[in-house]
């Protein structure tokens, strides 16, 4: 039986690039992150779920939907799924060597399946408010195969060193990295259909009269 690769063997090599780049311009784009015997069963896993729900903006009581702005559909990842279980483990192995780079205490990683029908796209946006401090830094892991110009669906980022925006390719395998306060970035109208996994490292604040809630 062939075992599941160890997440240490695609992230090691990188670990030190994230933490550069989270205490620099705050984004990193890794061509090739993860090996296609990685991603490819997420994609996989990805493609037959049958019960995504529509997103939304905002948490909590503040949630809504604004079809203005996204109309992408989703699916937490689940820790008793075997593919979502790999994934989440390969994250807690980032986060603590976020960690243990930059001290930012981070407290829990939470993510979902991304899915864009034809035509869908998401707006402008940041992915946590200024000085919240929940989100602190934000993952896409993209779950195209063969993905090809003109097909749509890519990210832009508009990061400080680069205002005029960067251009991500949502190609299989490939990560970005970036703060979630920080980065402003949008996913363009998609021709095909487009699935990713997206994420969040969240700082706890929990205290003596408020519960953290993870979603």
């Amino acid at each position: 039986m062939k075992h599941a690769p160890d997440p240490a063997d695609y992230l090691q090599p990188h670990l030190e690039a994230i933490a550069g780049a989270l205490a620099g311009g705050g984004w990193l784009v890794i061509e090739n992150f993860v090996p296609p015997d990685v991603w490819r069963p997420l994609a996989v896993r990805a493609a037959t779920i049958d019960d995504y729900a529509p997103a939304g903006v905002g948490r909590g009581d503040d949630w809504r939907q604004v079809p203005r702005v996204r109309t992408d559909r989703i699916h937490w990842l689940e820790a008793g799924a075997g593919e979502d279980a790999a994934w989440l483990a390969a994250m807690e192995q980032l986060r603590l060597a976020i960690n243990r780079a930059l001290f930012l205490g981070l407290f829990e990683y939470e993510a979902h399946f991304a899915r864009y029908a034809p035509g869908a796209y998401y707006q402008r946006h940041l992915d946590a408010f200024r000085g919240d401090g929940i989100r602190m830094v934000s993952t896409v892991l993209y779950l195209n195969d063969a993905w090809q110009p003109g097909q749509g669906g890519e990210l832009v980022i508009f990061p400080q060193d680069h205002p005029g925006g960067t251009v991500i390719p949502p190609c299989g395998g490939t990560l970005v990295v970036f703060l979630s306060e920080e980065v402003p970035h949008e996913v363009l109208p998609t021709r095909v259909p487009r699935l990713s996994i997206a994420g969040w490292f969240r700082r706890n604040r929990s205290d003596s009269t408020r519960l953290d809630p993870a979603n």
